[in-house]
């Protein structure tokens, strides 16, 4: 049994694999992940690759752990797991990683069950919820007013989320605990930011695209159904992206189980299994080794 950094050449590996995955989109995108800010491994037995995974680099501190792949003829042996922990020891030694962590859903077990046994901490459990119709939830309230500062919008980072390591929503799929690293000033500036009237409530919203267009509508309270003019603001700003990228446009909102709840019954939002964040940082890793 060995461990590999895989590169484009391995391809033929990874076909050579029975995942069960039909459409794997890591298949696609294969050659792009061994490169730049990602990374990919693979644990051979007899040189078969039989488990496959690897991380991707934010920011240059966090490194988020993903595309874990098994060969069915090879399960039930504890590989996934072996192969994880290989990779989170990897990770820890790029130069300036100081967090890793790992995003599933809720209903994936199998994956729940290998962060688990590596001792890594749930630290949130979000929807992706995702809608291309606000209208159930608007009432023609005012819209928010736009932050024009630089500093007021650094100033509510620090306040909501810096301070209290909270969990921030920074690309659609991805979410992490706040540092002052996650919030590079060219990135914030390309991000719009609203204050309600009473100028205790911040509203981010932001460009991103995976497969899709997505207007990410990031709102760290759960009092989303009492705020009047948030779900204006939102929609505005969504009509507007849309006009630029075209019909596969959608809103992105990350949202707790109790904030679901709280949605009226004719949301429009898709609501797929949510997904739980788990992570470690350098010196608790370090602290179990």
């Amino acid at each position: 049994m060995k461990y590999k950094i895989l590169n484009s050449d391995d391809y033929p590996q990874l076909e050579a694999m029975q995942t069960g995955i039909e459409n794997d989109y890591v298949e696609r995108i294969f050659h792009r992940l061994t490169s730049g800010n990602h990374r990919l491994y693979g644990l051979f037995l007899d040189n078969q690759m039989i488990s496959m995974g690897g991380y991707s680099i934010f920011e240059e501190r966090y490194a988020m752990l993903g595309r874990l792949r098994s060969d069915r003829r090879f399960r039930g042996n504890n590989y996934a797991t072996k192969l994880i922990a290989h990779i989170i020891n990897e990770a820890f030694q790029v130069n300036g990683i100081k967090w890793v962590g790992a995003n599933t859903q809720e209903e994936n077990k199998p994956a729940r069950r290998v962060v688990e046994k590596l001792e890594l901490t749930p630290l949130a459990t979000l929807h992706g919820a995702v809608t291309k119709d606000l209208s159930s939830l608007e009432s023609k309230a005012k819209p928010w007013n736009r932050i024009t500062s630089h500093e007021r919008k650094k100033q509510w980072l620090k306040e909501v989320y810096i301070r209290r390591t909270a969990i921030f929503p920074y690309e659609v799929y991805y979410s992490f605990p706040a540092t002052k690293d996650l919030f590079k000033d060219e990135e914030v500036q390309k991000w719009s930011f609203y204050e309600n009237a009473t100028q205790n409530r911040v509203l981010i919203t932001k460009y991103d695209q995976k497969k899709n267009h997505y207007l990410h509508a990031v709102y760290p309270w759960s009092d989303i159904t009492s705020q009047s003019g948030l779900w204006e603001t939102i929609s505005n700003d969504y009509h507007e992206l849309k006009e630029q990228t075209g019909a596969d446009t959608y809103i992105w909102m990350d949202l707790t189980k109790e904030e679901v709840q709280l949605l009226p019954k004719n949301h429009n939002f898709e609501l797929p299994s949510p997904w739980m964040l788990y992570g470690i940082d350098k010196v608790n890793y370090c602290k179990l080794k």
